[in-house]
């Protein structure tokens, strides 16, 4: 049911919600397009690129950043909008790295029944171990080792400084060393195979 509104509802308070709403609705259709433009030219993908758009408008309604005039509000929502879109494509890039080597990987080995279990059976157990890890050392490793990247990349991808990413990076290493010993085949792992 549509509720309608009568002079006599209108009130400073309402009066200051309409005119918020008509404010936004008029920064919307003005900013939408550039920052459209400029994430779909970052993702090459026009549906990610609508929805990176409307994150960016959440961001701004959840946050209202204290911004003194409208050409700075443009120009923050274009900044926030770009972000967003790198991320979405290193993002991108990380799953295609792992799946490109996964599929590499697979191609390589010789396909006899017991390798392919051996293979499976791996991958549970390094799947299992990585998953002891803390959400923050997981993630550095992931980056790090499948994603190929570097420790500046890492860093802006988390949001975190250079330095802070080696740390996590060794710390995590060291945490996998540790779990590997407790595994059973802790001898493999601490051996000269290890480095």
């Amino acid at each position: 049911m549509t509720t309608v509104l009568s002079l006599q509802d209108v009130t400073p308070e309402t009066d200051h919600i309409q005119k918020n709403a008509l404010e936004f609705r008029t920064l919307y259709n003005q900013v939408f397009p550039i920052i459209f433009h400029v994430t779909r030219s970052i993702c090459h993908d026009a549906e990610a690129a609508e929805d990176i758009c409307q994150e960016t408008f959440i961001r701004f309604i959840e946050k209202t950043p204290v911004i003194p005039n409208k050409d700075e509000i443009k120009y923050w929502l274009i900044r926030v909008a770009k972000n967003i879109a790198l991320n979405y494509v290193k993002h991108k890039k990380v799953e295609r790295n792992v799946t490109t080597r996964l599929r590499y990987e697979e191609k390589i080995t010789i396909k006899t029944g017991e390798i392919l279990l051996l293979q499976e059976e791996t991958r549970r157990e390094l799947k299992m171990i990585l998953e002891e890890l803390p959400s923050s050392y997981f993630k550095v490793i992931i980056l790090k080792e499948y994603g190929e990247f570097n420790y500046r990349e890492i860093g802006r991808i988390l949001g975190i400084s250079e330095g802070a990413v080696k740390i996590r990076v060794f710390r995590a290493r060291q945490r996998l060393l540790t779990i590997f010993k407790k595994h059973p085949y802790s001898d493999f792992f601490t051996d000269n195979n290890c480095g």
